[in-house]
């Protein structure tokens, strides 16, 4: 099936007026979940899952398609957990149990540049940064956590010494009082370990992806601990983290950028040079026209 042909069969699919799939596309990324989203926009709550596959998929290959030729300099990744179905103590069927969002995050333009929605695997890390290689058009300089399977991952998609790596070591307090279950642990420190090339120790840090993936946690209820709303597909979770950062990218101003450019609103895409305004929501609902370019 062509690509033209793949969008004219998602087309026909769609019998929402366009302010509806717009406010469905809103709650959902205001953090909340589909039954809350059924009964706020009034339809069915397979209406609302069957418009986050569709816009949720092509979300993912705009992106693909739009993210590349990035002259980003800075890239900090960093993973996030979730789970699908049942915890993985309690999960049962095939595909059920932990799913990891690995993110790679230009820390100039704040655009979020790659992620890989899998197990957390040393296949999926280089998964990741052979995806994230293959957008840049520069050396850039990386960091990640301390996790071992990174630096094998960097090196096959880089090539050894063909990019500025570095780990972030962080130190955290043995010792956790009661009651502090869901609670993180304190970090008490970072070591900073430059394992390739010559990373500058000034640029050596993840707090800006670690910053985004709280917000992506924040806001998108299938991320949010203790609740109903986990994912009970994987690929509906897959479909709901390219929607997030669709919207992170494309649809959302944000406050540094704004200031920098003067009070201009100014989304991680505009600042990286691939977007020239801020993107309405109802311009997402346009991805469905089949015969609208992917320019």
């Amino acid at each position: 099936m062509t690509m033209l042909e793949h969008l004219t069969t998602l087309s026909h699919m769609n019998v929402l007026s366009q302010p509806k799939q717009a406010a469905i596309l809103k709650a959902l990324t205001e953090g909340s979940s589909i039954r809350s989203t059924a009964r706020m926009v009034g339809v069915s709550k397979t209406t609302v899952l069957r418009l986050l596959v569709q816009v949720g998929e092509l979300c993912a290959i705009y992106q693909d398609h739009k993210l590349r030729d990035l002259p980003c300099r800075r890239i900090e990744v960093d993973e996030i957990w979730a789970f699908v179905g049942a915890k993985q103590r309690n999960a049962k069927r095939r595909g059920d149990g932990d799913v990891w969002t690995f993110t790679a995050l230009d820390s100039d333009s704040k655009l979020m540049v790659s992620w890989f929605v899998g197990e957390r695997t040393p296949e999926n890390a280089h998964n990741l940064m052979h995806d994230l290689a293959k957008r840049l058009t520069q050396r850039a300089q990386i960091t990640t956590d301390g996790h071992s399977m990174y630096p094998p991952a960097v090196e096959a998609a880089f090539g050894w010494q063909g990019a500025d790596y570095s780990q972030l070591v962080k130190v955290y307090a043995s010792e956790r009082g009661a009651g502090q279950r869901y609670s993180p642990p304190v970090c008490i420190g970072a070591v900073k370990t430059p394992v390739m090339g010559r990373p500058n120790p000034a640029y050596i840090s993840t707090s800006f992806v670690e910053r985004q993936n709280l917000t992506l946690r924040m806001q998108n209820r299938r991320f949010t601990r203790l609740t109903n709303a986990f994912s009970k597909k994987v690929e509906n979770h897959a479909h709901a983290v390219a929607l997030h950062f669709m919207v992170y990218n494309f649809c959302r101003s944000h406050g540094t950028l704004t200031k920098d450019a003067k009070g201009i609103h100014t989304t991680p895409a505009m600042a990286a040079g691939v977007a020239d305004h801020v993107w309405a929501v109802e311009e997402l609902v346009g991805l469905l026209d089949p015969t609208r370019p992917l320019e």
